[in-house]
């Protein structure tokens, strides 16, 4: 090897080191940055989910308690007939 080589080796050898590195810490940077961006992706995904089920959840509610009510009412009526037939001179 020639003299020029010989002290041309230990000056690359550290340039491809700190440039390595650097490449390193650009790709740790980037995987904190897409970690963030996943975990704000879940969240929005999560919240949409609770609103979904929330409003389902309501528009059930409100339906069965509908239903129920009718039908409550409907049946104290139906006693209320009876009762009248009952007490109904004769």
């Amino acid at each position: 090897m020639g003299r020029i080589a010989k002290s041309m080796t230990l000056p690359i050898a550290l340039l491809v080191g700190l440039v390595g590195s650097g490449l390193a810490q650009e790709s740790a940077k980037q995987d904190m940055k897409d970690a963030g961006q996943e975990t704000k992706q879940a969240a929005k995904d999560t919240g949409h989910a609770t609103k979904t089920a929330a409003k389902k959840t309501g528009h059930t509610v409100k339906k069965d308690t509908k239903k129920v009510t009718h039908k409550a009412a409907q049946k104290t009526d139906q006693g209320a007939r009876k009762v009248e037939d009952k007490t109904a001179p004769q």
